[in-house]
């Protein structure tokens, strides 16, 4: 008989804690954690009980916790978010899922007005931890409405903190993280994730909420990018790498606050850096991480900071979205011209 060690017991716990899920099962189990835990948490939403949502995230919940607790709102943002800011009042902790990206502008009054601004103007008195969650982004061939970047919008706005995962066990941690805020947190949900598989440990998180991270190393120039557009990032790098250029890849993970500690110590060893997103490049979540680069680490860099985005245009029809999307073909020409400096 073979002898079990201490070593081999360690080894099948940390097998049976991690798992592989696609990232719309991974916030399923994220929020399914965060209402076991805490009675308190309800989630609120067109379609998220018997339907389980239009994307599938919160399929099954209902059934568990009832329909008290996963509850099917009307057609209308602003009286779904206005509800959830006076269950936060009385001691809930609501999720409200936005079921598309264009659909938050009807609520967006109340919460920029008054979901970002409530605990300030009552002088802390009262907490607000709502969490919104919006499935935002291209990649899936949508109508109008169904496919918008709307993060630049909120980042702006004092009194929100917005983050946006892009794989699995980032969106099991951060869900939790986010519902367990006592401030309101926008959580952006890449559409074209919620299909991708990845490996999800149930038992250890492995960065706060608010953390950027670096998913490649590299020597000679520093990608940046949140959401979808980090997949779109390491295609560009791996491709870069096969021409003898050394990128490295940093995701956000929070657009407001930005950890910019792992950016600048990146860009103070390449010298040079590229942001990419899908959301318009004016007055945009890539305007404010360049500009603010270039501040800090200015003596640093061997080439201006460069931007890849989506045009300033409204988002096309479906059949266009390949020419308005950056592509790993456009980060590659700013990767060239930000070396030819």
């Amino acid at each position: 008989m073979t002898a079990v060690t201490g070593t081999d017991t360690a080894a099948a716990s940390a097998a049976a804690a991690t798992t592989t899920m696609p990232f719309a099962k991974a916030l399923n189990a994220g929020m399914r954690a965060a209402m076991t835990a805490d009675d308190h948490v309800l989630l609120m939403g067109e379609d998220i009980g018997k339907l389980g949502g239009v994307f599938r995230v919160t399929e099954g919940l209902q059934a568990e916790f009832g329909d008290r607790r996963v509850l099917d709102s009307p057609l209308a943002e602003s009286g779904l978010v206005g509800t959830a800011i006076g269950l936060a009042m009385a001691g809930f902790r609501p999720v409200v899922e936005i079921q598309f990206d264009g659909f938050v502008f009807p609520a967006f009054d109340q919460i920029t007005t008054q979901l970002a601004k409530l605990t300030n103007r009552l002088e802390g008195a009262i907490s607000m931890p709502v969490v919104i969650r919006i499935p935002y982004g291209g990649h899936i061939g949508a109508v109008e409405h169904h496919q918008e970047s709307p993060e630049a919008y909120f980042a702006h706005t004092a009194g929100l903190r917005v983050v946006s995962p892009s794989t699995p066990n980032d969106a099991y941690w951060m869900i939790q993280d986010a519902i367990t805020s006592p401030d309101p947190v926008i959580f952006l949900e890449p559409k074209a994730k919620y299909w991708m598989k990845g490996e999800v440990d149930t038992t250890e998180r492995a960065l706060p909420l608010h953390a950027s991270r670096i998913v490649r190393r590299g020597t000679d120039v520093t990608l940046v990018g949140h959401g979808a557009m980090v997949t779109t990032l390491l295609q560009a790098a791996a491709l870069a790498e096969s021409e003898g250029t050394s990128c490295e890849v940093i995701d956000l993970r929070s657009i407001s606050p930005i950890d910019y500690g792992p950016i600048l110590d990146s860009v103070r060893r390449t010298g040079r850096m590229v942001y990419a997103q899908e959301a318009p490049g004016f007055a945009s979540v890539g305007s404010e991480v360049a500009a603010t680069v270039m501040e800090r680490a200015f003596f640093a860099l061997e080439s201006p900071v460069l931007r890849v985005s989506g045009f300033d245009v409204p988002f096309p029809p479906a059949k266009l979205e390949g020419v308005y999307l950056p592509d790993p073909d456009r980060i590659l020409e700013a990767v060239d011209r930000a070396l030819a400096y």
